[in-house]
């Protein structure tokens, strides 16, 4: 911690300039105290939120590479026709005819420096693209990348490791996200398990005991106890209910086309939404993880119908078409309002997606109006 030196605290100076410098230093070190354990995720958005200001204010305080050379050559053209004039005709100066010597002098500069130009802006634009890729970016879209990468020039080569690059960044994230996912899924089963076969069994037993105790009970109780009854009941579906959607069995036991359909039967059931199903027989053998991944996209999207559209109505259509497994989630709702923000569950159908290389696009419909989920994934890699 910081302290006066000797020579602020004189003997000679005021005692409450120095007691006020002690405590201002004691409030500052207090506050960068507090400001380094603050948890990152509170302050990251006022840093996502400041850095394209950051960003405007970065790229202003430069000139562009084309236009730093472009300047220098031609003030070293300029310079290169003034010294050949002075050093190869001195005695010309004198007598230089202004309407026809100047006049193709500049004419020669003029193209010179256009021919500049074009041979210049040739060699940076690989350059400029390169920049424009690395701040659209995204890696949870991957497959963007650089053309032209071939190690035949220093442009070629850079694209090249750029792309090297983007597939090692986007190896690591599948690597990561699969991870996360899978941790995520085991966790799942076991509150599943745990909910289905403790607490699960714990009301049951309370069942038992109110159905034991309502014959005992006095008369005027037993109405009383009957409604408990109801409220445990009702406790005990939500707990299975809640149980099913944690880890669905029937995608374990039946398949991917009946678990669909009991998703699309559960969601009818538990709210005002009416789903109409449309899932093709002859559906081919997927891997567990891709399964998993189809399964949870369709939950997110009709859940987020059942949360947000305000539609009644909802479409779920799986087929095969041309090599790829397609699923598409419709609704007639209000669709996604003008500059959403992907929330969680947006962020994770995104990143379930990718982890099996499938293309996922959530887009509003016009006729008639509502939101379009689709997935599409590739049926190649499953082979």
């Amino acid at each position: 911690m910081y302290r006066p030196t000797p020579a602020v605290c004189h003997p000679n100076r005021d005692r409450s300039l120095v007691i006020g410098q002690q405590l201002l230093v004691d409030e500052l070190q207090s506050l960068r105290v507090r400001e380094s354990l603050r948890p990152v995720a509170a302050v990251a958005p006022s840093i996502n939120a400041d850095r394209p200001m950051l960003d405007r204010k970065r790229r202003r305080q430069y000139v562009s590479l084309f236009g730093r050379v472009a300047g220098m050559n031609a003030l070293l053209l300029i310079a290169a026709v003034v010294v050949t004039i002075v050093v190869l005709a001195p005695r010309r100066i004198s007598t230089f005819v202004v309407d026809r010597e100047l006049l193709v002098l500049v004419a020669a500069l003029v193209v010179m420096a256009f021919v500049n130009l074009y041979v210049l802006r040739r060699f940076i634009r690989p350059l400029q693209a390169l920049t424009a890729l690395a701040r659209r970016v995204d890696l949870a879209n991957p497959g963007e990348r650089m053309p032209g990468g071939a190690p035949t020039s220093e442009a070629g080569e850079l694209a090249l490791t750029f792309n090297e690059m983007l597939d090692r960044l986007e190896a690591e994230r599948r690597e990561a996200t699969g991870r996360v996912l899978a941790g995520q899924e085991a966790e799942r089963l076991r509150i599943s398990q745990e909910l289905h076969d403790e607490v699960g069994q714990e009301l049951t037993g309370v069942l038992l005991v109110l159905s034991r105790l309502q014959v005992r009970v006095p008369a005027a109780l037993r109405s009383d106890v009957q409604d408990i009854q109801d409220e445990v009941r009702a406790s005990l579906e939500d707990l299975r209910r809640i149980a099913l959607e944690l880890r669905p069995e029937a995608l374990d036991d039946l398949g991917l086309g009946s678990a669909l359909a009991v998703l699309g039967q559960r969601l009818a059931e538990h709210s005002a939404v009416e789903v109409v199903k449309h899932i093709a027989p002859d559906l081919p053998q997927l891997a567990p993880q891709t399964e998993l991944v189809v399964y949870r996209v369709a939950q997110e999207a009709l859940t987020n119908v059942a949360r947000h559209s305000g539609s009644h109505n909802a479409e779920l259509r799986l087929e095969r078409r041309a090599g790829r497994l397609v699923l598409i989630v419709r609704d007639q709702g209000h669709g996604l309002p003008a500059g959403r923000v992907q929330g969680t569950g947006m962020r994770g159908m995104f990143e379930r997606a990718a982890l099996v290389g499938a293309n996922l696009s959530v887009n509003n419909r016009h006729s008639p109006s509502g939101c379009e989920v689709r997935l599409d994934v590739p049926l190649e890699a499953e082979q």
